[in-house]
């Protein structure tokens, strides 16, 4: 269904693998937290989704890992920007910014986080707008 929502939106969707169901459970592990479901069911139809010109709409599962526990343990991250515990980063634009479900408290919007800026703002009512938004015709700033 995933693969099919993001062809759909852009036929030259790049897939993965699907991810293993041990995997995603190793991920919530060093996360702490479930993943959200959406996200989940995407991962195992398709270990992320490369958009145009290659970018990374949806991470690899271990991406999403490492990015996430990367940006709230970092020292040098936590005194540039305001704290990230209550967001779950799973893809960006290219160019540095970067998409997230909120996970405090839990809800179905995507967020976008502009690392000039810090700022967080809405820009997707669910993971399947996001796809549908991301991977349509318009370039990497589609949320601006």
């Amino acid at each position: 269904m995933w693969t099919q929502v993001a062809a759909d939106s852009f036929p030259g969707s790049g897939f993965r693998d699907p991810a293993r169901e041990s995997v995603l459970a190793e991920a919530e592990s060093r996360l702490g937290d479930e993943l959200p479901a959406e996200l989940t069911e995407l991962l195992l139809e398709s270990n992320g989704i490369v958009g145009r010109t290659g970018v990374d709409t949806v991470w690899t599962v271990e991406r999403i890992v490492e990015r996430n526990l990367h940006l709230r343990a970092d020292a040098s991250i936590a005194q540039l920007y305001m704290p990230f515990d209550a967001l779950l980063f799973f893809g960006d634009n290219g160019g540095g910014d970067q998409f997230a479900f909120v996970r405090t408290p839990r809800r179905p919007d995507i967020f976008a986080w502009d690392h000039e800026s810090d700022s967080r703002s809405w820009v997707a009512r669910d993971l399947r707008d996001y796809l549908g938004r991301s991977l349509a015709a318009g370039g990497d700033d589609w949320y601006r």
